[in-house]
């Protein structure tokens, strides 16, 4: 297979914001291996019985940017820099519905631990790493994209910079506070 060149997906990606709807017909084929291997990286940290396959998630990403109105593309980075967010935030609305259905419907009287139970350890994580992104985007959102470009987009250093447009030492500063700052805030969560 070969490597589509960033620069043809780029115009691509103009075009289609231009309203060009033959630039996605072209793009799509070009960018779904990438989407793919995108969403195998966030599967791979779901739990094994996850109903939720990878394709699944490449085709509601997909859905959902088809339907993204007044993006204005710039990039191949930012393309899938937004893909991320929405594959993070697909996930995190499986999560939230899995453990809410499980609960809800025909309801049992059950104590307050054992309800707690019922969402899987990895659901429950991803929906307080999604909550603790939230709260970081609040008061300083560069470092929670920076999280969603670098961890969820696997985003090279230099590719969050540009996508940013700022410094690779700034996107560096920031990843690293923003890790410390999102594992307390997790553990916190957890307990």
């Amino acid at each position: 297979m070969t490597r589509t060149a960033p620069e043809e997906v780029t115009l691509l990606l103009k075009a289609w914001s231009s309203g060009d709807q033959a630039a996605l017909d072209r793009l799509m084929p070009l960018v779904y291996g990438e989407l793919h291997r995108l969403a195998r990286r966030y599967m791979r940290r779901e739990r094994p019985d996850h109903s939720l396959q990878t394709t699944d998630l490449v085709h509601e990403a997909y859905l959902r940017l088809v339907d993204a109105k007044g993006i204005a593309w710039q990039e191949r980075a930012q393309f899938f820099a937004v893909s991320a967010t929405l594959m993070r935030r697909i996930l995190v609305e499986f999560a939230r519905s899995h453990g809410c259905s499980k609960r809800g419907g025909q309801a049992q009287k059950v104590k307050l631990e054992e309800g707690c139970s019922c969402m899987s350890p990895r659901d429950a994580d991803l929906v307080c790493l999604d909550e603790a992104l939230e709260t970081l985007a609040a008061f300083d959102p560069r470092k929670a994209k920076v999280v969603e470009l670098r961890f969820f987009g696997g985003l090279s250093v230099a590719e969050a910079a540009e996508v940013l447009e700022v410094s690779e030492d700034t996107v560096l500063r920031d990843w690293r506070l923003a890790k410390v700052w999102l594992i307390r805030e997790i553990r916190s969560c957890a307990t």
